[in-house]
């Protein structure tokens, strides 16, 4: 006769009658032993509310914090522990905690998570999740609101980490620590329904990160990062940085700015003109990178060409080139010059002065890459939420760590040309400028501008403004791929030099 395996529950509780349907549900699971469910209440004072037989309160100060994770940890007394990580809604499927439990057995993992379904005005739709890896490393990776702990893992990061005191990154702190000790387990089956409440567009939530009303908590986020980091050898020591030596190798040009650009006849007009515009104290040209586009763009190229000597218009023969690839033809084409500029074929430069500015930076940063800032705009130049993205969450002592952690470095992005050509460019339309971000952080000094140089002008065309679930799965999986490459070879290089 098959055992029936004994949980406790730990569900965050705002509104007393959700919850108390949470708890009947949870404890009609006819498959598994519900030991207890705790109510995760900040309130004080509950003693008027009468609960269900084997439901409790705990009282808590923030949903996410250290201090609640040990509080878990010292109550759950049986071998599992499922959490809900938000106040939400929720729906279990046919036998969903009884399955959590069953492929926790069976995988031994340290924590199991699923994928569900989200609904949203009135309509539900598949959420699929992503697996877990090495460079999983964003404290918004998505698991889901429903997680099941091995409560012996729980009750050793109590023990192990029981000095830390995050008001936020609690659970982040627990989970890197889960992955540290065991595998966190990614079962892809659709186990409950959640209420999806941030009905947001994808082009707007991805910027909460460096949104500065949540600046408490990225610094948070960044201290837990960095002594994961710490812990498995992964940091780069930044006072270790290589200097680039720009006099060793000559070029025509000081500079080039750099437009890979397909099927963009609305806006390469402007965007090339923002580049020619430029005033410097110093010979540049711009390469524009035309991969194969069949809408009016090759043409508007070529007479802006003719118009102006600057313009070197680069027609690939390839044709399997994403912008990474552009990039790649671009720095090692001849004419490319001392320092590599990006500019997007939407966007523009802020001013006449970007590029000497860039340039400057170069030389008196000692920098392998630069940095600057941009601003979100409309077609009118509006400004867009969420402003100005300085990335002040860099630090030149930790910057090149906590890079591993966020999901972007920041625009406009310029390089020390020898350098680009020797790291390359993956050849992909996404993510291939945060690669060799984190490659160029790894060995030399990224400086930074923190003043406004760059429009990023969102319009209906654009990529990133409203992607599927799907498309946001793969971003992250790559974005995530490519920090398990980058600190796989940190650790490397660690070990070297031990």
């Amino acid at each position: 006769m098959k055992q029936l395996k004994e949980i406790e529950c730990f569900l965050p509780c705002e509104d007393i009658r959700e919850a108390a349907n949470l708890c009947t549900m949870f404890q009609s699971q006819e498959e598994t032993v519900i030991r207890h469910i705790y109510l995760l209440t900040k309130e004080a004072d509950q003693a008027h509310v009468v609960l269900p037989e084997g439901v409790s309160f705990l009282q808590i100060e923030t949903l996410l914090s250290s201090q609640t994770m040990r509080l878990i940890a010292e109550k759950s007394s049986a071998p599992y522990t499922l959490l809900l990580l938000k106040p939400t809604a929720l729906s279990l499927g046919y036998q969903a905690i009884e399955r959590f439990v069953q492929v926790a057995e069976q995988t031994q993992a340290a924590m199991v998570y699923a994928d569900h379904y989200s609904e949203a005005a009135g309509q539900r739709k598949p959420h699929p999740v992503i697996d877990y890896q090495a460079g999983s490393l964003r404290d918004d990776f998505d698991f889901g609101s429903l997680v099941l702990l091995r409560t012996t893992d729980l009750k050793a990061y109590a023990t192990t980490m029981g000095q830390s005191n995050y008001h936020y990154a609690g659970w982040f702190e627990l989970r890197l620590y889960l992955s540290r000790v065991g595998v966190l387990f990614h079962l892809n089956e659709y186990l409950y329904t959640e209420k999806e409440d941030d009905l947001r567009l994808s082009g707007e939530k991805q910027f909460d990160y460096v949104n500065p009303r949540n600046r408490d908590v990225q610094i948070e986020m960044e201290y837990a990062a960095t002594e994961h980091l710490r812990l498995i050898d992964g940091l780069v020591n930044m006072n270790e940085y290589e200097t680039p030596d720009f006099q060793a190798t000559s070029f025509q040009h000081e500079a080039s700015v750099i437009i890979p650009v397909f099927n963009r006849e609305k806006t390469i007009k402007d965007a090339v003109q923002s580049a020619l515009k430029q005033t410097t104290n110093f010979e540049y040209n711009v390469i524009v990178v035309d991969n194969h586009s069949t809408d009016g763009t090759t043409a508007i190229l070529q007479q802006l060409a003719k118009e102006n000597e600057r313009l070197v218009h680069l027609q690939p023969n390839r044709r399997d080139l994403g912008i990474g690839g552009c990039w790649n033809y671009a720095i090692n084409s001849e004419a490319c010059g001392r320092f590599a500029v990006q500019l997007d074929s939407d966007d523009l430069y802020s001013s006449e002065n970007t590029l000497q500015r860039i340039v400057n930076a170069f030389y008196e940063q000692k920098a392998g890459m630069v940095i600057g800032a941009y601003r979100m705009c409309d077609f009118e130049l509006k400004t867009l939420p969420p402003g100005i993205i300085d990335h002040r969450e860099w630090t030149d002592e930790n910057g090149a760590n906590n890079a591993l952690r966020i999901n972007g470095l920041g625009a406009p992005r310029a390089f020390y040309t020898p350098l680009a050509r020797a790291i390359k460019f993956p050849n992909t339309s996404y993510g291939e400028d945060y690669a060799m971000g984190l490659a160029f952080s790894r060995q030399f000094r990224i400086g930074r501008i923190y003043d406004e140089l760059y429009l990023c002008r969102r319009w209906g065309g654009n990529s990133d403004a409203a992607l599927s679930i799907e498309r946001v799965n793969a971003n992250n999986l790559y974005k995530d791929r490519l920090r398990t490459i980058e600190l796989v070879a940190r650790q490397a290089k660690n070990r070297q030099c031990n």
